[in-house]
């Protein structure tokens, strides 16, 4: 229930925003016009927000046959989490990372990219996957795509600003309460509106996905070392997508942004060495085994060959 009254809570504040920036922008006929807008990217954003934004990535579906490896790696985990099994893309893009989506259990999918599948190991990549699977279980992921769907909205108001609650050609615009004044607040303040949007999400989510999923694959110790390789990876290879839409950076399991400014501000993504820090005292307080069996020595690059052709690792999951 939890899950649902945040997405209620969250749907309500978006559609106040919207009222509002429709005000500033037309009066009492730009606040009916925004409440219509509103309600119809709400209804889009609980039907339709995930495919909408794995197509913005262009993430591409996957299955048993056109990625064996990666495909069962998520398989055995979702038996794990006593989940459906979800949905399984891959998305071209260098930059490792990945993330959940779904309006519930399911209906969810799971998407990692290339640069994820080529430079973490087998172990690191299930440790990602069961964090992901985690959000499904957690109910997250409706809240997740939603903000990052109405978030980009609102972004794409504040550039519509300009054009439709700009002043006419006489210096004035009747329909705007605020004239010229009410088109820069929204110009200015829409956009931060929606990185505050993101913050919606809250940061203890993660903490909890974290937990969950080292539950999941029964290795706290693999996404630790997951978590660090994504940290320094993401600082080093940018991701243009996301860039281009960063009202979806809270959906990743570590921020793909490189405006490390704003984004620590606004980020929803609490500090990797603490989430590091969290798992790796999961070992130290016994609920785990406290190292990786000697046959499965860590190892980056190449671990899952589906995105590349590359060779996997022998023997598939150490658990499976």
């Amino acid at each position: 229930m939890n899950g649902y009254f945040r997405t209620a809570m969250l749907l309500a504040g978006l559609t106040g925003l919207f009222l509002a920036v429709g005000f500033m922008l037309g009066g009492q006929s730009g606040m009916v016009i925004a409440f219509g807008i509103a309600v119809a990217m709400n209804a889009f954003a609980y039907w339709n927000s995930d495919k909408a934004v794995l197509r913005m990535y262009g993430a591409r579906q996957v299955d048993a046959n056109s990625a064996p490896q990666f495909y069962s790696m998520v398989q055995r985990l979702a038996q794990r989490a006593e989940l459906p099994m979800p949905k399984v893309f891959i998305i071209d893009n260098d930059q490792p990372n990945a993330f959940a989506t779904g309006r519930n259990p399911e209906n969810a999918a799971v998407a990692a990219t290339t640069g994820l599948l080529s430079r973490l190991s087998a172990e690191e990549v299930a440790g990602v996957m069961a964090h992901e699977l985690a959000h499904i279980k957690n109910r997250d992921t409706l809240i997740m795509t939603v903000t990052a769907t109405l978030a980009g909205a609102l972004s794409m108001l504040a550039n519509f600003a300009m054009f439709f609650g700009g002043p006419h050609s006489n210096g004035e615009n009747r329909n705007n309460p605020l004239g010229i004044v009410g088109v820069l607040l929204v110009s200015i303040l829409a956009p931060i509106a929606a990185m505050l949007v993101q913050m919606a999400i809250s940061r203890s989510r993660e903490y909890e996905a974290d937990r969950m999923g080292a539950e999941i694959s029964g290795r706290p110790d693999w996404l630790a070392d997951a978590l660090e390789g994504i940290q320094s990876g993401a600082a080093r290879v940018p991701n243009q997508q996301a860039e281009n839409n960063p009202a979806t950076a809270h959906m990743f399991i570590i921020n793909p942004l490189h405006g490390r400014g704003m984004d620590s501000l606004f980020s929803t993504h609490p500090r990797t060495e603490e989430r590091v820090r969290r798992l790796r005292a999961m070992i130290m307080g016994g609920s785990v085994p406290p190292r990786r069996p000697a046959s499965t020595p860590p190892r980056r690059g190449g671990s899952v060959p589906d995105a590349g052709g590359r060779n996997p690792r022998k023997g598939g999951l150490p658990w499976g």
